[in-house]
């Protein structure tokens, strides 16, 4: 039993280190579910500390490859031998592919690695890999024969279902291939360790993944979590808005008022403030790689925007134009947003490089009037300038008309300075945060944005 609570505190561990929130009261709920589950049904199992440890669907991509690790199916090789030739094991998985029997392949996920995938020149084999034994038992390649297998079964003849029943059997085999790379990462994990494993060897939720190297699924999830996200934000900003609202102790005051008392001061005297709804600028670098970053913010900012008495958004390359009304449209077709500013606004001149100089510049002698005493500007992008003028005054020039001007740079700190990049210069005159995931960008737009 004791065994087992560890593999259950060291599930929730890997889980927080990645983010997923998990309380004391939830862990117990986790060991209590084992008990009355058992450990023979490993995907009831599965189920069973899925309901009690997550909040959400989304933190399954996480949960299911760490639960693998701590909960394999069995440990070391497995008992009972399976079959170690190739083509003995390419038949199996035709016939479980054909009858979509999951335990079946769960078990030959396990006797393929234990066959084809060791590697290494001792005896045991001095490790595992799931490409090792998915490039040499091939299941990709047995699409005919499993779909001749099925059709032999139902006795349906070809024609256009083929497409459907194909698009089916793929699904199957790329099942196998997730077993296949569960199996690899849980041996390797007996060796290094299942902690070190789940740190290193698991894709953390889209949410801190960098934006600069997130894939197009990850950030199609994170357009998708922009919804969820401004709300939590907005209870945030409404939350510090009421405290805001209550004002500060007026010193002068409260001690006048603590004469009736003998000096005492029983009763505070707060200074009343009205809050005012701020103004809300971007400046959105949208070329290469930190354009996922920009649609993002956009996206986030547009779903907050009744905080906001006024919000103004502007993209560049090396051109700079306006795009706030294109972001009407982003709510209904969020994916498309960066396509379509892209198409519709005028943010290249004759070369397609970013140039932070010239679209500064053109904003302070453009839309010089966006930018008030209420206002707080963002500017979104990496400060890498292609070795231009970065235009400092420019800068110098929005900061003097602006409440607060921010710079969120989705590069690390460490690079800041190195090749192209002008970030410490403008970060003398501005106040610039790395921001690298959602995760950060959501704490700091709650941190950073006035009340």
């Amino acid at each position: 039993m004791t065994a087992v609570a560890e593999r259950i505190t060291g599930l929730v561990g890997a889980l927080r280190a990645h983010g997923v929130r998990i309380g004391t009261g939830e862990t117990v709920d986790a060991a209590r579910a084992v008990e009355a589950l058992g450990l023979a049904d490993r995907e009831l199992l599965r189920e069973g500390l899925a309901a009690t440890l997550l909040h959400g669907p989304g933190q399954r991509s996480v949960f299911d490859p760490v639960f693998d690790l701590y909960f394999p199916r069995g440990v070391g090789a497995p008992d009972d031998g399976g079959p170690a030739d190739r083509e003995a094991l390419r038949g199996q998985l035709a016939e479980a592919l054909a009858a979509d029997d999951r335990a079946l392949m769960a078990r030959l996920a396990v006797d393929a690695v234990d066959a084809l995938g060791g590697y290494g020149s001792s005896p045991g084999s001095d490790g595992w890999s799931a490409y090792q034994t998915l490039d040499r038992l091939r299941p990709q390649t047995l699409l005919t024969r499993v779909r001749a297998d099925v059709r032999g079964r139902d006795g349906s003849a070809a024609g256009f279902a083929d497409r459907l029943l194909d698009d089916e059997i793929r699904r199957r085999i790329e099942e196998f291939r997730r077993m296949v790379g569960a199996e690899a990462r849980r041996r390797v994990a007996e060796r290094r360790g299942r902690d070190e494993i789940a740190r290193r060897g698991v894709v953390p939720t889209a949410d801190r993944v960098d934006f600069l190297y997130a894939n197009r699924n990850q950030l199609a999830e994170l357009r998708r979590a922009v919804q969820p996200l401004a709300r939590k934000l907005a209870t945030r900003l409404a939350a510090r808005r009421r405290r805001a609202a209550r004002g500060t102790v007026d010193l002068r005051r409260t001690l006048r008022s603590s004469l009736s008392t003998g000096g005492v001061p029983m009763r505070p005297v707060l200074r009343r403030r009205r809050p005012v709804r701020p103004e809300l600028v971007l400046l959105c670098d949208v070329s290469g790689s930190v354009s996922g970053f920009s649609d993002f913010t956009m996206l986030l900012v547009q779903a907050l925007h009744d905080q906001f008495s006024k919000v103004r958004v502007f993209a560049f390359v090396n051109r700079l134009d306006e795009v706030t009304g294109l972001l009407d449209h982003g709510r209904a077709d969020p994916d498309g947003l960066g396509a379509r500013i892209h198409a519709e606004a005028a943010l290249t001149g004759w070369h397609g490089s970013s140039d932070y100089g010239v679209a500064l510049g053109e904003f302070a002698a453009r839309y010089g009037d966006a930018v008030g005493p209420r206002t707080t500007v963002f500017v979104l992008g990496d400060a890498r300038t292609n070795m231009s003028d970065p235009n400092l005054a420019a800068v110098r020039e929005v900061v003097g008309r602006a409440r607060r001007v921010y710079w969120l740079n989705p590069e690390p700190r460490d690079r800041w300075g190195t090749g192209d990049s002008a970030a410490p210069a403008y970060a003398e005159l501005v106040e610039m945060h790395e921001c690298r995931t959602a995760r950060q960008l959501s704490a700091l737009i709650a941190r950073l944005l006035p009340v």
